[in-house]
């Protein structure tokens, strides 16, 4: 014997049929805050505002990646100040 059951209803009833809670608007405070943080942090998403967070930890570390460069390039070598006499 096999039973087919069509029930024909909104995702919202068949939530409000077995009890679950309605979560519209959890979703919608979540995402008015995402998109208020989003908008607020814009600013930090611009390629000088990156670069200046990569190079903040070590005043000397642009002279090396611009050294790095130069030399994976193969158009110099490292800076004569680096070199140690031996």
């Amino acid at each position: 014997m096999k039973v087919n059951i069509e029930i024909d209803c909104t995702p919202l009833e068949a939530r409000q049929f077995f009890g679950l809670p309605d979560v519209g608007p959890m979703q919608s405070a979540v995402m008015d805050r995402l998109q208020h943080q989003m908008t607020s942090n814009i600013d930090k998403l611009t390629p000088e505002a990156i670069m200046q967070s990569w190079f903040t930890f070590d005043p000397r570390l642009a002279e090396r990646f611009q050294d790095m460069m130069l030399t994976m390039t193969g158009l110099g070598g490292s800076r004569s100040s680096d070199k140690k006499s031996a």
